[in-house]
């Protein structure tokens, strides 16, 4: 199968030695991602709903830019800073997925690589 590696372009993916997505055959695996625009910049503040509906919107935009759609997801995973900030999360992914349904995991952690940043979502799609 041939494997094709996406670049967001960030220069951590140099320094991390790592892909924004990387596709092999019909499997499309995305990065953690967080609510960064193309400037670096921090998109939601400290408002957990609006940054986890920006990656949200960022994680569609690569599955796009791959030749899927947000309906190929099947498994998504959600890393908070604050558990008690899941119903927020929440409302947003069930914004995008409420009738795609992919499994999910969201996990609290002890911290994310910028204090600012309050979730992370990887993604793993299939297209049939």
């Amino acid at each position: 199968m041939i494997r094709k590696n996406f670049s967001s372009g960030a220069k951590w993916e140099e320094i991390v030695g790592y892909s924004r997505a990387v596709r092999v055959g019909n499997i499309l695996e995305i990065s953690g991602t967080v609510a960064v625009d193309g400037n670096n910049l921090l998109v939601g503040g400290e408002n957990a709903y609006e940054q986890t509906r920006f990656i949200l919107s960022k994680i569609e935009t690569v599955l796009q830019n791959a030749g899927f759609s947000i309906t190929d997801v099947i498994r998504t995973r959600i890393f908070l800073k604050d558990i008690n900030q899941w119903e927020e999360i929440a409302r947003a992914h069930s914004e995008f997925f409420d009738k795609i349904r992919p499994v999910t995991t969201m996990l609290e952690v002890s911290r994310l690589i910028h204090p600012s940043y309050l979730v992370e979502i990887e993604a793993s799609a299939i297209k049939s």
